[in-house]
């Protein structure tokens, strides 16, 4: 298979997954750790319990950096391209007791919401899953991120994905991946309606 195969196996294969895997699920640990400078991956799946049908043209390819700074922490930049612009934000990620948990910064002062990520599943070198909640009045954001260091993901790699997201109770409608054809999003079952997504 070539690799200009890969993204649209990304667009897919899910298709599939989605009815094959089973609706309960254990719950994931975390990592044991998330070391070092973490470098550039690009994001190649976001799952939220935010996101709808409606929802067409959020997510374009975009890159994220880790980098590890003095005091232990990561700061994580991103950048996407939207037409002739850039946009970039970033924020800090602060390692809590438990290895593979964090907490963000997000630069407010006292009593901002406080966002705690986990590194639900990484190899380091290939992919990472990871798992945020955050307060946003009286919801509770949750949202998954695929992460791939290039378009060739693992096997099996797609599979942990649903898997996670159905743990937080997502439906197909909640999953997007990147459209590398426009500035689009692709919603996980590809424009298809029915078969076995179930709701």
């Amino acid at each position: 298979m070539g690799p200009w195969c890969a993204p649209w196996l990304l667009l897919t294969l899910p298709d599939v997954l989605w009815g094959q895997t089973q609706s309960s699920q254990p719950a994931q640990p975390g990592m044991q750790s998330f070391q070092g400078d973490q470098g550039e991956w690009f994001v190649l799946g976001l799952a939220s319990n935010t996101f709808g049908k409606e929802h067409k043209a959020l997510l374009v390819p975009f890159t994220t950096t880790f980098e590890l700074t003095a005091q232990g922490h990561f700061t994580v930049s991103n950048a996407m391209t939207r037409g002739p612009r850039c946009d970039t934000w970033s924020y800090v990620m602060i390692p809590e007791a438990q290895p593979g948990q964090f907490v963000v910064d997000h630069s407010r002062g006292p009593g901002s919401d406080r966002e705690e990520i986990r590194v639900v599943d990484s190899d380091y070198t290939s992919f990472a899953l990871l798992l945020s909640r955050r307060p946003a009045g009286s919801l509770t954001v949750v949202r998954v991120s695929l992460l791939g260091r290039n378009w060739m993901l693992p096997p099996g790699t797609i599979d942990k994905f649903i898997c996670l997201g159905r743990t937080q109770g997502f439906s197909k409608n909640n999953v997007v991946f990147p459209d590398l054809a426009g500035n689009r999003a692709t919603s996980l079952h590809g424009g298809k309606q029915g078969g076995a997504w179930g709701t």
